[in-house]
């Protein structure tokens, strides 16, 4: 058994987005030959985390930004960088998913999808895809 890594790049373009990365993370799980088993995903960013969710409706995504705003609004915070808001909102999702692959590809559920949400952008962020391969998994 083999550890293999992988990167998803990803450019923000906003403040505060929720991108769908769905699609980026079923090829990292292709490049790394995952065939059955899971997937770990993990940001290592401070203002920026993962989450799944609902993927079928665009405005889910805009729903869970704003509901974001909402919940931890600008205050005020003892770190002065101004970015505590983002700090936060990235703590209560967390940096990390760990995602079921079944006969080679990622499986969630019928509407479900994986965010990358950012909460202090526009930046270019990564996400760091791990799986445990048996064997020859490919390399990346």
């Amino acid at each position: 058994m083999s550890m293999r890594r992988t990167e998803i790049s990803v450019q923000t373009r906003a403040k505060e987005e929720v991108l769908d990365i769905t699609a980026k993370v079923s090829e990292a799980v292709r490049m790394l030959g995952v065939e059955e088993g899971f997937v770990l995903l993990f940001c290592p960013h401070t203002t920026a985390a993962l989450t799944v969710n609902e993927a079928a409706d665009p405005d889910v995504r805009e729903d869970f930004r704003r509901a974001f705003s909402s919940m931890i609004p600008n205050m005020s915070f003892f770190h002065t960088e101004g970015n505590s808001p983002a700090h936060v909102r990235a703590a209560i999702l967390g940096p990390s998913l760990v995602l079921p692959v079944t006969n080679g590809r990622l499986e969630l559920g019928t509407w479900q999808g994986v965010y990358f949400c950012e909460f202090d952008g526009p930046r270019r962020r990564e996400v760091w895809v791990y799986a445990l391969v048996e064997g020859g998994g490919k390399e990346s």
